[in-house]
């Protein structure tokens, strides 16, 4: 099946086409509206082979409607799961896709056993690497005896969620941006081919609408090409006009799907890809070339001498290496292949301009599965290509590799955020000056008619200057490296970045735009801390290394905090809380790799649900004056528990007791560190300073019943374990 997308892919008949030849006749105008829709009034079985021969056709959208109307006749009927497992993979709709293959293998493991794998490779392309890597390493698990190609392939996919995982944490310098809506629309875009600084050369169906395949007016949809002037004396950078047809040449076909255009070297020769409809809806590509001859393009010829022979051939990019020309291309011919497309190349002659038996790129660059879309940078001797047989962070990423053409070295996996989870293809940089570039994707954000990864859009890769901090944690009194110690780094939205260190030392790649906040973490100790600010810095600005010194003093604070207790029915605060508050902002802003837990209680009296609610609001302003007084709110969990876990009781000798229901209003602070593992180092309910707490807690202390992990509740002190008379 992935094989079918890649070949619509590759000739840009997409599956957002949602009518094709044959489905059309099935679903005339009249029928649009799904209450007129005789269809969905048939029989079971006639509905059946209606979906089916949608299916068949490549209406997958279609197809899913109808598969959802039999799925609800016969909910647990694995055959139309997997028929919609398929269809949503098809059109690249990763949720629902996982979805119904994790359902499958629940309604029939024996008669699916691979749609366990198949539901880990979409959650793995919806950026769920740790879910992902669990439903792989079932698959692995549950078939200890077969598929032992697919457990190998399932071993390097896990390799590419860890992949993913790491490389988000630690981006590459560049910003990635949505070419815009006068570059893409709701279908596919593609083959973006940049004409010096000022215009971009790309492919595109140009539609934000449905679209009916209509043998008769296939000129109103099939793929051409189109220029898009930059603008300029505009805030945007890299912003363009409005796109129009490039008629240059008569490279643009009524009939067929064109793109994958670039210039020869030297600007005399154009190279470009035609796909028409086969066969049973098969795909055929084929290279062209035209000349310049004169004062105009030449005809456009089918290359010949080997270069279109035996299947699919696409995806030319004519560059030179050393003193020779070089087409490099992609192609699923049978002889010499690894399987799948891969990149072949073909030496050009440059006495008669001939084109050489097409060469294999070899193992170092092709798998058995697809390599696609090469780009070839004669200024650093580099092929960049997209793969999915590599370890990738999702389906297709983006790699380079040295050398060339026919011996590569140094294959690397570009990263994130030039690759996500998504499908990443289209590499190319800029011709001239900036080290920017092009990639195409189907990554979230992208302009999408169905769904938000239905359809590819071309994305700009703007190159950041470099930003790093790197540092060493110390103890204060030896000045001496910590080992085994956590580096929490924060910035000013609350995302944190972790680095476990063995000997002390760490690094963080940085970003524009960003204040950040370094602490260490490690048991027995607090941490100073080290602010690092990027706020200023300009793409303009060169790279730069910031290096920080974070101290540990071993758990000698004498830090405490009092309860906060409240009047009767109130939940403003006394003013004798305001230095007990005071007291633990301090020790907040000097320990920012801590967060705070908030818990408010009430008295005896009254409701549970309007105690539930006082307490609430007690705990909530507690948080807010800490907000106020600059502690972040993702620092801070507040929680009312009413009138449960009294500290005293509220009656004795059945008589009410005043000095035990003030006891009982009040609130107490939990201080809590979260890396590596969560642990309470202060409890404001118990004796002693945060040192003395700290020497008697065992590190793996729980401090809260296990009855629910939705709602803990922290455990009654001695006195609270009393109950109400």
């Amino acid at each position: 099946m992935r094989k079918n997308w890649l070949l619509l892919l590759l000739a840009t008949i997409l599956v957002t086409i949602q009518f094709d030849a044959n489905a059309q006749q099935r679903n005339k105008e009249k029928f649009r509206n799904k209450a007129n829709d005789p269809v969905s009034k048939l029989p079971y079985y006639k509905k059946i082979r209606w979906a089916d021969g949608l299916f068949r056709d490549g209406s997958y959208f279609n197809a899913i409607d109808y598969y959802q109307q039999l799925k609800q006749e016969q909910e647990r009927n694995p055959y139309l799961t997997s028929q919609l497992a398929q269809c949503y993979k098809l059109t690249r709709d990763y949720g629902p896709a996982a979805h119904y293959f994790g359902e499958l293998y629940g309604e029939a493991p024996k008669l699916y056993p691979r749609s366990k794998f198949d539901e880990a490779q979409m959650l793995k392309q919806q950026g769920e690497y740790v879910a992902a890597i669990d439903a792989f390493n079932k698959f692995i698990g549950d078939n200890p005896k077969t598929y032992k190609k697919l457990k190998k392939n399932a071993l390097v996919e896990i390799q590419g969620c860890n992949l993913g995982i790491n490389s988000v944490k630690d981006p590459q310098a560049v910003s990635v941006i949505n070419a815009g809506p006068n570059v893409n629309s709701a279908y596919t875009e593609f083959s973006p081919y940049p004409l010096g600084d000022t215009a971009l050369l790309f492919s595109t169906q140009r539609q934000n609408q449905e679209v009916e395949v209509n043998k008769r007016r296939r000129d109103e949809y099939v793929a051409r090409f189109m220029v898009s002037h930059k603008q300029y004396n505009v805030a945007a950078v890299d912003s363009f006009q409005w796109p129009i047809t490039y008629s240059d040449g008569g490279f643009n076909d009524r009939d067929e799907n064109t793109g994958n255009g670039c210039f020869s070297p030297g600007g005399e020769r154009f190279y470009f890809t035609r796909c028409g409809e086969g066969d049973s809806n098969t795909v055929l590509c084929k290279i062209y070339v035209s000349k310049f001859e004169g004062e105009k393009w030449s005809k456009p010829e089918v290359l010949g001498e080997g270069i279109n022979e035996e299947g699919s051939n696409t995806q030319p990019f004519c560059a030179k290496l050393g003193k020779k020309e070089i087409l490099f291309f992609s192609s699923n011919r049978k002889l010499q292949s690894r399987g799948g497309y891969d990149i072949w190349y073909s030496v050009i002659d440059p006495r008669n301009g001939t084109y050489r038996r097409p060469q294999n790129a070899g193992k170092q660059i092709n798998t058995e599965y697809d390599e696609i879309t090469p780009y070839y940078d004669s200024r650093v001797n580099k092929l960049y290509f997209a793969s999915n047989g590599w370890v990738s962070m999702g389906g297709f990423d983006i790699f380079s590799a040295d050398g060339g053409p026919s011996r590569y070295t140094n294959l690397q996996n570009m990263g994130y955020p030039i690759n996500t989870a998504a499908d990443e293809l289209y590499y190319i940089k800029d011709n001239y000056g900036k080290p920017d570039a092009y990639v195409v994707s189907n990554r979230i954000g992208s302009i999408a008619l169905k769904n938000p990864t239905c359809c590819d859009d071309i994305w700009r890769i703007q190159v950041e200057p470099k930003l790093m901090v790197i540092g060493k944690v110390v103890y204060r009194k030896t000045n001496q490296p910590a080992e085994q110690v956590v580096v929490k780094m924060l910035d000013q939205k609350g995302d944190l970045n972790t680095y476990n260190s063995a000997d002390g030392t760490f690094a963080f790649n940085l970003s524009r735009g960003h204040s950040y906040v370094l602490t260490g973490d490690k048991q027995g100790y607090t941490s100073t801390r080290q602010s690092v600010n990027t706020m200023d810095v300009k793409r303009s600005d060169p790279d730069d290394t910031v290096n920080v010194t974070i101290y540990l003093d071993q758990d000698e604070s004498g830090f405490a905090v009092s309860n906060v207790y409240y009047d009767f029915d109130k939940a403003t605060l006394r003013p004798e809380s305001t230095p007990s508050l005071d007291s633990l902002t301090s020790f907040m802003k000097d320990n920012p790799s801590l967060t705070v837990e908030i818990y408010s209680f009430t008295d005896g009296k009254g409701t549970d649900e309007y105690n539930n609610d006082l307490s609430q609001r007690r705990a909530q302003s507690v948080l807010d004056y800490l907000e106020k007084k600059e502690i972040e709110k993702s620092r801070m969990i507040a929680k009312g528990f009413g009138k449960r876990m009294p500290a005293a009781p509220n009656t004795l000798h059945g008589k009410d007791d005043p000095q035990g229901r003030q006891l009982n209003r009040r609130t107490e602070f939990r201080i809590v560190s979260d890396v590596p593992t969560r642990r309470i180092i202060y409890n404001s309910a118990k004796p002693g300073s945060l040192d003395q707490q700290e020497k008697n807690l065992q590190i793996n202390e729980n401090m809260y019943d296990d009855d629910s992990k939705d709602e803990k509740e922290p455990k009654a002190g001695k006195a609270g374990r009393r109950t109400e008379e």
